[in-house]
């Protein structure tokens, strides 16, 4: 089987990070993966080592892919315009929607006109989002796949694993917080600041590492905030660190004693969480679906109400003055995502729906 998937964007995120670890997957199991692209975030390096990439705006050439390369499934993510390709390229093969966008204004216009395309399903990462697509479309089936993490990529390392050279390097005496992801509106790079003030003021035997945003919208804000708040002492900010390297950088904060902070206002599922988790690093976020799907507050890490950041800062000190509580929510956090999200479970699924719609396909041709 030869698949194509078609997405806007070709970021550093957790939708490319899930379609890598799927595409390898396939790839085991005849099914071979290539991926569409207009817009390049930075996240070539997620993709190329793995899978054919095209990245292009042109409208005749991506109406030349689809119509040369004949797929047996073209799986659309959130990109309205595909619709419009795939009727211009007269495309008859079956046609899988996947919608990933958790706010609904923006995902509507991803959900409002098919152009004659009938998608075969809707694919969404948790109960979350399939809330959200629900009150958007009807009489198409929608189905829960999470998002699958390769357990033999990410892992917990053991301390003569970890690489002590490569950056970010462990300061001594130091429990490092990690915040992973975009420097935008949705992530909340805002509330870190916040966060990262209360616990200056309070201690000084915590280091937040901000992981990625070199290609993010609100890079320049963020950096002259971090900077006017005299914060980067206690901030230090990494803009690039390869995701093959991501599984070090877990790696040293699960040996600080620390954890991975998110911030974020929204998500349909959250890569960086079950990363986290696999390696052994207790999250601490918003008590929020889809987040409460994957975390379960006092197992895995510690939820925090709404956008508190007092309550935030509580939930962070009580992991890391805590290294009994810690080694127990580490090996609870590996066992949980070894049990639901690894990418053999998961993509199983997904695996399983392809032959079905591909048989499908085979009987009516």
């Amino acid at each position: 089987m030869k698949v194509l998937v078609i997405w806007r964007l070709l970021t550093v995120g957790g939708v490319n990070a899930g379609w890598r670890n799927r595409s390898i997957y396939f790839k085991k199991h005849g099914i071979d993966t290539e991926f569409l692209y207009t817009t390049d975030h930075g996240g070539l390096h997620i993709m190329e080592d793995v899978a054919p990439v095209y990245l292009t705006k042109d409208e005749q050439e991506i109406i030349k892919i689809i119509k040369n390369n004949q797929y047996d499934a073209i799986i659309v993510v959130d990109t309205g315009a595909a619709f419009k390709w795939l009727h211009k390229a007269n495309y008859q093969g079956p046609v899988l929607v996947e919608a990933r966008t958790p706010e609904l204004i923006k995902l509507k216009p991803h959900l409002k006109s098919f152009r004659g395309i009938e998608p075969k399903a809707i694919i969404v990462p948790s109960q979350y989002q399939k809330r959200l697509v629900s009150i958007l479309t009807d009489n198409i089936p929608i189905h829960i796949i999470y998002n699958g993490i390769d357990t033999s990529f990410y892992h917990a390392l053991s301390a003569d694993e970890i690489d002590v050279n490569s950056e970010p390097k462990l300061p001594n005496g130091k429990k490092i917080i990690g915040w992973i992801g975009r420097l935008d509106k949705r992530k909340n790079w805002q509330m870190l600041v916040e966060v990262a003030k209360q616990i200056k003021g309070q201690r000084d035997d915590i280091e937040f590492w901000v992981i990625g945003g070199a290609q993010s919208v609100q890079r320049e804000e963020f950096a002259a905030k971090w900077q006017e708040e005299n914060l980067t002492d206690i901030v230090k900010w990494f803009p690039v660190i390869p995701y093959q390297q991501m599984p070090q950088v877990y790696a040293k904060i699960r040996q600080s004693g620390g954890c991975t902070l998110a911030t974020t206002k929204t998500e349909s599922f959250g890569n960086t969480f079950i990363e986290s988790m696999v390696c052994g690093v207790p999250v601490v976020a918003s008590k929020m679906m889809p987040v409460t799907e994957l975390v379960v507050h006092g197992e895995h890490g510690l939820l925090f109400r709404g956008q508190n950041v007092e309550d935030a800062v509580n939930q962070l000190s009580s992991i890391v003055d805590n290294p009994i509580l810690h080694q127990q929510m580490s090996e609870a956090a590996i066992a949980r995502v070894h049990e639901k999200f690894a990418i053999e479970i998961v993509a199983e699924q997904y695996v399983d729906l392809l032959k079905k719609i591909g048989g499908e396909r085979a009987g009516n041709d």
